[in-house]
């Protein structure tokens, strides 16, 4: 196995750090994995596919994910208006690695898991 970080390294100078830092906290990740499964969804339709995430900060990390280049914003010329959010493709290149997390869980959980 190959080491990602030389020893005596900051975390936050390295690749691993980077990236923990886009998708570090509670529901990016989840986002980002939604977004994956149906690729164009609405603020209701995420707060509803994540559960107990206030509105606040379900636009809190939309907004942290857009700043960081992972989704896009689309906002229709409509009243009220309507905003849709998808992956770029910067954020389409994380979804190999939350699909396999997801397989890695399934393989390794106990199995009196449902």
């Amino acid at each position: 196995m190959t080491q990602c970080i030389a020893p005596n390294t900051k975390l936050e100078n390295t690749g691993f750090g980077y990236t923990l830092s886009l998708i570090g906290g509670k529901y990016k990740m989840i986002v980002l994995y939604w977004l994956g499964e149906f690729g164009i969804l609405r603020h209701n339709a995420l707060h509803r596919l994540i559960g107990k995430i206030s509105f606040k900060m379900l636009s809190t990390t939309l907004k942290e994910l857009e700043r960081d280049g992972l989704i896009n914003r689309k906002v229709y010329p409509e009243l009220p208006p309507k905003v849709e959010y998808s992956l770029t493709s910067k954020g389409q290149s994380l979804i190999p690695m939350l699909f396999a997390l997801c397989e890695w869980g399934d393989n390794h959980r106990p199995n009196n898991i449902d």
